[in-house]
This record gives C-alpha cells, structure tokens and sequence, in this order.
C-alpha cells in the first residue's frame, strides 16, 4: 500500500515554540504516480479522486488553505523529513517500520492486499503456487515487503509505478501482481485487464499495519492533533461518507 502540508518557516519555529501565531499554508503530498481512484493528475494539471477530495475536507475542517506538492513515491518520507512537504496522503499505510521515521494520524480508511494474476492460472496466493512465477509489485511499498518475504521462491519484480505492474500483467510479462483491492478495481473493469482477477487476499497485521494514515513529521505534534480531530469531524458529520459513496458501494474505513 502505497501518499500534507507545510509552513512557512517562520510558522513551524512559531508552533515549536508554542506561540500563538496563525499557521500559513499547508503542503501536502501525493505520490507523483497516478493511484486511482484514490488520487490522479489529468491532462489538465488537476487533480481528483477520493483521496483528493478526503484531502481537502481535512483542510477544510482544519480551517487551512493547503497546497498539493507531488512527489515519487520512493522519495515522499525523505520530503517529508526534509521539510519540502509537511505532510503525507497518498495510501500510506501505517507500519511499525514507517513509524521509525515519521508519524501517522489515525486511520483514515484501510482496504486488503491482494494478488491479482489471470484467470486461468492456478494461483490461490501461497507461496508454492508461484514458485518460479515472476510477482510484479510497486517499490518501496507494504506491497513489495510482503511479496519479498512470502515469495522467496519467486522472482519479485518492482516498478515505480501501479499501472506499470499491471500493463506488465496483461502483457505476459508478469505471472501476478500484488497490491491494494481498490486500486486495482479500475484496472480489472478495463479491457486490458479483463484477462485477470482478484486470486487472494493476503494478510500480515506486521507488514500491512493497521489502515492508510496521514503522514507526518514526528516534531508537528500540533499540526498531528488537528489532523487527527479533522479526520474525526468529517466522520461524524457525514462529510466522509458522502465524498466515500461518490466512489465505492461498501465502507472503505473498515472496522
């Protein structure tokens, strides 16, 4: 699973030092990598999708104006840490091993990993069924940890970006593909991806963590506490709920 803000700088020593100064505007980040239906930049230079619109209702909740900055994926914590970006919302799931090196709000939503492979083959996700398969997954994903620990006796391929992966697939040159179930439900309606569907659920509390958060540096225990209390208004007060049923039939936050 794979993507908020900034201050100005004046700002950020501002809150450090707790004084009551107004914040400026807010960077927040995508991966530069379309991930639909959760976020995609058109043609146009404009982004949509859920994840853009859940984005703008948490900065609207915080009563801040926020700015999208785009970032590669394998790039967007080192953005972050250096302070280019302020926060992250890009289907980052929350791992132990991310939470070394940043911080998460609580969940925002959280959705399976799943293997996609075509429909003729007799994959059911255990390791022995793709015992020298090639698996394709995105880099520096919960994705690609998952497939290099279970799939040791296959080759794992990566790719900086989902849609390649699954190019990849329909073409042949990939034997299954591992990723999130909602970012693959574009894919699996299109004529390219017609040849495949969903072969298993896959489950490792360790590596996929709890759900997707809102990254954010460890420091930014205020910006980190709006957040969180934004997340828990647009609950309550349905705004989630209808940008969600904009986009999928069933509940995305889970349980």
């Amino acid at each position: 699973m794979k993507r908020m803000f900034g201050l100005l700088a004046g700002a950020v020593a501002a809150l450090a030092l707790g004084a009551n100064i107004a914040a400026a505007d807010l960077k927040i980040s995508f991966s530069a990598e379309n991930y639909p239906p959760f976020y995609e930049k058109g043609a146009d230079g404009k982004w949509t999708g859920w994840e853009v619109e859940i984005q703008q209702a948490i900065c609207a909740a915080m009563k801040e104006k926020c700015e999208i900055v785009d970032v590669a994926w394998d790039g967007i914590i080192p953005a972050l840490v250096a302070k280019k970006i302020d926060a992250i919302i890009a289907s980052m799931s929350i791992t132990e091993e991310r939470m070394q090196t940043i911080a998460f709000s609580d969940k925002y939503y959280n959705t399976p990993a799943v293997l996609v492979a075509p429909k003729k083959s007799a994959f059911d996700g255990k390791p022995e069924s793709l015992k020298g398969k090639i698996v394709g997954v995105q880099v520096s994903t919960t994705h690609a940890n998952y497939a290099e620990k279970y799939f040791k006796g296959s080759t794992v391929k990566t790719y900086q970006n989902f849609d390649d992966h699954n190019q990849d697939l329909a073409a042949g040159r990939v034997d299954a593909v591992v990723g999130d179930s909602l970012a693959f439900q574009d894919f699996l309606k299109s004529a390219g991806g017609a040849c495949c569907e969903v072969k298993a659920n896959l489950e490792d509390l360790a590596i996929f963590g709890p759900g997707v958060g809102v990254g954010i540096r460890k420091e930014d225990k205020d910006l980190l506490a709006k957040v969180n209390a934004a997340i828990k208004q647009i609950r309550a007060d349905g705004t989630y709920d209808k940008i969600s049923k904009k986009y999928f039939n069933f509940n995305i936050y889970g349980n």
